[in-house]
């Protein structure tokens, strides 16, 4: 491999990272905004109020998007394997 090679499988890795992690880290984003609002409108001060609701999104995120996730990676994953078959 050059140093052309490993850059492209470093970049793709990295926008793989991001297009997986992505939608979870934006609904949990979402979540934490609009309880943020919610409590900033209510003057409702409770630290917990916060982790619960965003906790059970994130959880119903991963159960959504892991088949996807997972695709993409094994995907990912295979494309190495035969960049490593290639080299030998």
């Amino acid at each position: 491999m050059n140093d052309t090679e490993i850059i492209e499988v470093a970049q793709r890795a990295l926008f793989i990272a991001i297009q997986m992690g992505a939608p979870i880290l934006l609904i949990g984003l979402f979540v934490g905004v609009t309880i943020a609002l919610f409590q900033a409108l209510t003057q409702i001060q409770e630290m917990t109020l916060v982790f619960v609701p965003k906790i059970i999104a994130i959880f119903l995120a991963f159960a959504f998007f892991l088949p996807g996730m997972m695709k993409t990676l094994i995907i990912f994953m295979e494309e190495l394997a035969d960049r490593m078959v290639g080299l030998g």
